[in-house]
């Protein structure tokens, strides 16, 4: 019976990664890799997981803000819909794949 785990672990030593180190290779202009903290080894996002983030974090901003808001308040509705964006942020650690480099 294989075990699915919830975040991605290490392509060589199976370690898996904290939701911390994932969350965090994110943030930037350009995403981070993930260097393994047991055997060093680096691991780079795939370009579906970019999709994914994108997908999760923009997209129902996005949605809500230019559809689906029934507030006539700007700052309101732009500031729900950052909360929405920073919920579905919350979700893409354990969505998101890492490569090994």
């Amino acid at each position: 019976m294989k075990v699915v785990r919830a975040v991605q672990q290490c392509k060589k030593c199976n370690v898996p990664f904290s939701w911390n180190n994932i969350y965090r290779s994110f943030w930037g202009w350009v995403y981070k890799p993930i260097i393994c903290e047991n055997c060093g080894m680096k691991h780079r996002i795939t370009v579906s997981g970019r999709f994914i983030v994108t997908l999760l974090t923009i997209l129902p901003m996005l949605i809500f803000i230019n559809f689906l808001s029934p507030f006539n308040n700007v700052l309101l509705t732009f500031a729900i819909g950052v909360f929405l964006a920073f919920i579905g942020s919350l979700l893409t650690p354990f969505l998101v794949r890492f490569k090994g480099a």
